[in-house]
C-alpha cells in the first residue's frame, strides 16, 4: 500500500484534500426573501422610463450566482413569398419604392412587460405572446398577419398595458394589451386570452392609414409601444426615411382605450399651420415620430421625441413650409387636447438624421432649491438635455454654438448654430477628431485609414455632407440611441451607453445617382430634390471601425454632484472577430441600461453575446451571462411575490446592421 507525504493511504489523501475544496466549490448564497416585490408595468419600467427597480434580491455580493433560469423561442419572422431575393430586381424594385434587401432585417429588440402576472411581448413579425414569467411557459399568442411587403427593419420593440376601471372585474377586456403594427394597424386584445377586443375600432384594430393620403408599401408603420394616459391611447409612427419628399406624415394621435374612437391629433407642423389639409389628409413629410413616448399623469403630459421632416439629408425642400419647426425636437402635449406646451429643439436644419431617438427619461433632478421635475433627454449628437419638464427651461445650461458653414451643396443652406450643454459632463461626444486619431490592428490598417480620413471632408460635429464625401461623427446611429438612459431616483445616478462610431455622408448628383440605381446599386434616392445620399461606414480594411477606441462605453452620472462617476468600455470583440483577437475594447452598441436598487446596472447592448452586471458605484463589471445571440436590446426585470425570486429577461435576437449573432430568444436569469 502506497502513501502520500501525510502517512495517509493515497486514495484516503485524495479524499482529504479534495472534499474541502469540492464543498467550497459547490456552496450556494442563500437567496434572500425579506427585500420588495417589483413589477415591469412598461417599456420602460415606468410611465417616465426610469428603467429602475426597487428589487433588492439580486445584488453586488451575489449577482455572480446568476443562472438562466429559462428560455423561450419566440419564432422567426415568416416574410411573404412574393419577396424577391434576386438582386436583378432590385432597380424595378427601387423604382416603387421598395427595398427587398433591406426589408429582411429581422431585429429582436423588444422588451417585455409584466401585468396581471403575466409577460407580455411582441416578435419582430408583430407576433404577441403572453409568457408565464417563472417559466417562460407560452400561454396565449396573436398573429396580426403582417404584411411586411417594403418594411426596411423589421422591428417590434414592445407593447403596452392597459386596465378599465370601469369595467366589471373579469369581463372580458376589461385588461388589453394594445399593440402598433408595422403595417400601420393599432390593435387592442384581452389581456386573459389574447383574443382582438371586438369594441374597439373594427373588431379589435384601428387603421392607422386613415387621413395619411397616399403612400407605398412600407412608408408607414409603428415599431413601438404605444403610450397610455389615462383612457387614452396615444400612438405615433416611423416612415421610410430619406426615400422621397412626399411621405405620409409623422402625425401623433390619441384614441379612446375602450371604444378606438379619435380624441385628438398633433401634427409636427408651425403653429400658424393647419394640421389637415383642405383634402382631408394631414400635412405630408412631417417630422415623424418613431421612437418611445413619456408620460406624466400626474401633470397630463406626453412627451414626444420627434425625428425628421423629409428628406434628411437635403433639407432645402422642408423650408417652404417650415417643417423643421417640430424636428428634432421633444416636445410636451397636453394629454387631454393635444396641444403643445413646450418644445425643445435639440438639433436646428438637421441634415446628419440627428433625429431625436430616444425614450425621454422622467425624474426629479436635485438641485440647492430641491428637487425639480425634470426630463432627461439623450441624443445622437451626444448631448444629454436636462430640462424642467413643466416649462421645457433647460436645468443644465445650454448656449449655442458657432456650427461649420463649409461644404454647402447648392440650394442648401446651414444652420449657424447648435445647442449644446455648457456643462460638459453632460456632454458624451468625443472632441473633435484628427488624422492622429485614426486607428488600425497594425501600422497598415491604420495608414489606410488616415489615407481615407485626408480623402474626405471633415470641419468637427455638424460638418455638412458633401459631393465628396465628409467624415460625419457621430455617425446617424449616434452617440445614445434608442435604449436611452436609467436613472436611480434614491442615488440620484444616471446610467447610459453611448457609441463613438464615425462614418462618411455623401451626396449624389440626381443624374449621377440614376446611372447608379440603373446598375442596381442602393443608394437613399431623396425623390424630389437635386440629390441622392450615401453612408458609408468609415472602416478600415479588415473592418474595424477606423476611429481609434474604445468604440462603445458605459457612462455613470451623478446628478447631485452633477460629474461623471465613472467611465468603462462596454463589450469586447468576442463575436466579432477569431481566437485569440478577443479584446475587452467597448464595441458600438444597441440597446439600454436598467439599475436596480440594490446598486446594480443591467445591460447587453454590444456586439458580443453577453448580459452584463456592472456595480453601480465603481463602474466594475461584476458578473456576465452567455446568451445565444445578441442582446441588442433592453433588459427588463421583476419579482413576483415574497416567496418568489427575482428574475432578469432580456431578448437575445441579434443585429444583422451589427454583425451579431441572429436569434429569437427570450433569456430569464435568476438566482
Amino acid at each position: 500500500m502506497r502513501y502520500g507525504a501525510t502517512g495517509l493511504p493515497g486514495a484516503r489523501w485524495a479524499v482529504a484534500i479534495l472534499l474541502p475544496l469540492l464543498g467550497c466549490c459547490a456552496r450556494t448564497t442563500p437567496v434572500d426573501y425579506s427585500g420588495p416585490t417589483a413589477g415591469w408595468s412598461a417599456w420602460g419600467g415606468n410611465e417616465g422610463g426610469m428603467r429602475y427597480t426597487p428589487a433588492t434580491q439580486i445584488t453586488p455580493g451575489n449577482v455572480r450566482h446568476l443562472k438562466i433560469a429559462w428560455t423561450y423561442r419566440i419564432g422567426a419572422p415568416q416574410l411573404a413569398p412574393a419577396h424577391p431575393t434576386d438582386p436583378a430586381q432590385v432597380p424595378g424594385l427601387l423604382a416603387k419604392g421598395i427595398t427587398p434587401e433591406a426589408m429582411r432585417l429581422p431585429a429582436l429588440e423588444a422588451t417585455p412587460i409584466l401585468a396581471e402576472g403575466r409577460l407580455y411581448v411582441c416578435s419582430s413579425s408583430n407576433r404577441v405572446v403572453a409568457l408565464d414569467p417563472e417559466s417562460g411557459r407560452e400561454i396565449w399568442s396573436f398573429d396580426p398577419k403582417l404584411d411586411a411587403t417594403g418594411t426596411v427593419l423589421m422591428v417590434c420593440r414592445g407593447v403596452s398595458y392597459y386596465h378599465d376601471v370601469q369595467a366589471a372585474a373579469g369581463s372580458a377586456c376589461a385588461s388589453r394589451i394594445f399593440t402598433g403594427t408595422q403595417d400601420a394597424r393599432l390593435i387592442a386584445l384581452d389581456a386573459r386570452d389574447g383574443k382582438p377586443c371586438p369594441g374597439f375600432g373594427n373588431a379589435g384594430t384601428v387603421d392607422l392609414k386613415e387621413h395619411l393620403g397616399a403612400m407605398r408599401p412600407g412608408d408607414y408603420g409603428v415599431t413601438v409601444p404605444p403610450a397610455i394616459l389615462g383612457d387614452r391611447v396615444i400612438v405615433g409612427g416611423k416612415i421610410t426615411e430619406d426615400m422621397r419628399i412626399d411621405m405620409p406624415a409623422g402625425v401623433v394621435r390619441a384614441f379612446d382605450a375602450r371604444s378606438g374612437a379619435l380624441l385628438w391629433a398633433w401634427n409636427s407642423v408651425p403653429p400658424q399651420a393647419e394640421g389637415v389639409t383642405a383634402e382631408g389628409t394631414y400635412r405630408r413629410s412631417t417630422a415623424n415620430t418613431w421612437s418611445v413616448f413619456s408620460v406624466d399623469s400626474q401633470r397630463n403630459l406626453v412627451f414626444i421625441p420627434t425625428g425628421n421632416a423629409q428628406v434628411g439629408l437635403y433639407g432645402s425642400t422642408r423650408d417652404s413650409d417650415g417643417r423643421d419647426y417640430y424636428a428634432a425636437s421633444v416636445v410636451a402635449l397636453d394629454g387631454t387636447t393635444g396641444k403643445v406646451v413646450w418644445h425643445f429643439q435639440t438639433v436646428h436644419h438637421d441634415i446628419w438624421d440627428y433625429d431625436v431617438p430616444s425614450q425621454p427619461v422622467l425624474f426629479d433632478f436635485p438641485t440647492a432649491q430641491g428637487p425639480v421635475p425634470a426630463l432627461a433627454q439623450p441624443t445622437k449628437q451626444g448631448y444629454l438635455f436636462i430640462l424642467n419638464r413643466e416649462t421645457g427651461a433647460p436645468l443644465v445650461p445650454v448656449e449655442e454654438r458657432p456650427a461649420p458653414q463649409q461644404w454647402a451643396v447648392e440650394g442648401e443652406h446651414l444652420a449657424a448654430t447648435q445647442p449644446v450643454p455648457t456643462d460638459p459632463t453632460y456632454n458624451l461626444q468625443r472632441p473633435k477628431f484628427t488624422e492622429q486619431d485614426m486607428w488600425g490592428f497594425t501600422p497598415w490598417d491604420k495608414a489606410k485609414c488616415r489615407e481615407l480620413f485626408r480623402s474626405k471632408n471633415y470641419e468637427g460635429a455638424f460638418s455638412a455632407p458633401s459631393l465628396k464625401g465628409t467624415v460625419t461623427y457621430p455617425d446617424n446611429l449616434g452617440v445614445m440611441n434608442w435604449g436611452s438612459a436609467a436613472v436611480d431616483p434614491v442615488r440620484n445616478l444616471l446610467v447610459i451607453n453611448t457609441s463613438h462610431v464615425a462614418t462618411v455622408a455623401q451626396l449624389v448628383p440626381r443624374e449621377q445617382a440614376d446611372a447608379r440605381f440603373a446598375k442596381g446599386e442602393w443608394l437613399l434616392a431623396q425623390a424630389g430634390t437635386p440629390y441622392a445620399a450615401q453612408w458609408t461606414a468609415m472602416l478600415s480594411p479588415w473592418g474595424a471601425p477606423c476611429n481609434k477606441p474604445p468604440w462603445g462605453e458605459l457612462v455613470a452620472i451623478d446628478l447631485k454632484a452633477g460629474k461623471r462617476l465613472w467611465q468603462v468600455p462596454l463589450g469586447t470583440t468576442r463575436d466579432l472577430a477569431p481566437f485569440p483577437l478577443w479584446m475587452k475594447i467597448g464595441t458600438p452598441n444597441i440597446g439600454g441600461p436598467l439599475v436596480t436598487a440594490s446598486g446594480l446596472t443591467f445591460i447587453g447592448a454590444a456586439t458580443d453575446n453577453y448580459l452584463r452586471a456592472f456595480d453601480n458605484a465603481t463602474g466594475a463589471e461584476l458578473w456576465k451571462g452567455r446568451l445565444p445571440a445578441g442582446p441588442q436590446a433592453t433588459p427588463m426585470t421583476y419579482r413576483l411575490s415574497p416567496q418568489g425570486k427575482q428574475f432578469v429577461v432580456i431578448a437575445a435576437g441579434g443585429h444583422k446592421y451589427m454583425r451579431t449573432t441572429l436569434g429569437d430568444y427570450l433569456v430569464a436569469f435568476s438566482l
